[in-house]
């Protein structure tokens, strides 16, 4: 392949991860806010590369991926379970619970979290390609410091105005809706409509917010109690 059009395929593949892995950022950030900066750093790169590693193996047999049932009903449910830990992590001190713990814990948050979001847009990027798995190991390499950048921007955000995390676990909660009702299982017996997507979609997010904030302010409460 002519270095010309390695590059162009390179730079699309980038461009697609990117336009489609928004959410992906999202749920790095959301993984890794509670640690400390430095750790924070860290963890999204594992997550990121590691994730990134694990997806080019995946690309060669993307034509079959999103036929397989309960993958994107596992992956948004776990969405899911991520913006509520989130939520009551909130009520927590970063130094809560030990380093290590926290640091490979978001790591393994990134990695399945990014996993299970990806099945779509892994046969966006095997298309452009076209099968070259150099190109597909350099669009996606190249891909790892940015998606690492905007979520650590992300996180710092989340950081400085802690209200933003509330609308994360809002988005996550959409995209782990969404995800659970484009499960090929869910679709074949529910056959869910737009009217549907809608009304799971934004009780779904109710639910989270409730219960993510009850939980917290039990929390708190529990935490100035006097033993």
């Amino acid at each position: 392949m002519p270095i010309g059009h390695f590059l162009i395929g390179g730079l699309s593949i980038v461009l697609i991860d990117l336009l489609l892995a928004s959410d992906n950022a999202l749920v790095i950030a959301m993984a890794v806010r509670s640690l400390p900066r430095r750790q924070r750093r860290i963890a999204s790169a594992c997550g990121a590369a590691l994730a990134v590693a694990l997806r080019v193996v995946l690309t060669a047999i993307a034509a079959t991926l999103l036929a397989f049932q309960y993958v994107q009903l596992a992956g948004g449910l776990f969405v899911v379970w991520i913006a509520f830990k989130v939520l009551v992590d909130v009520s927590e001190s970063p130094d809560a619970a030990p380093a290590p713990h926290r640091l490979w814990q978001a790591v393994w948050f990134i990695v399945v979290a990014d996993l299970t979001m990806s099945v779509d847009n892994i046969l966006a990027i095997a298309g452009a390609a076209h099968g070259h798995l150099g190109l597909i190991v350099f669009g996606l390499g190249l891909s790892i410091p940015l998606v690492v950048f905007s979520s650590n921007l992300l996180a710092d955000l989340m950081e400085r105005f802690p209200a933003t995390i509330y609308l994360g676990v809002a988005i996550l909660g959409k995209v782990g809706g969404d995800m659970v009702l484009e499960d090929p299982f869910l679709v074949r017996t529910a056959h869910p409509t737009e009217t549907a997507r809608y009304l799971v979609d934004g009780a779904l997010v109710v639910a989270l917010l409730v219960a993510g904030w009850r939980l917290g302010a039990a929390r708190r409460k529990h935490a100035a109690t006097p033993a």
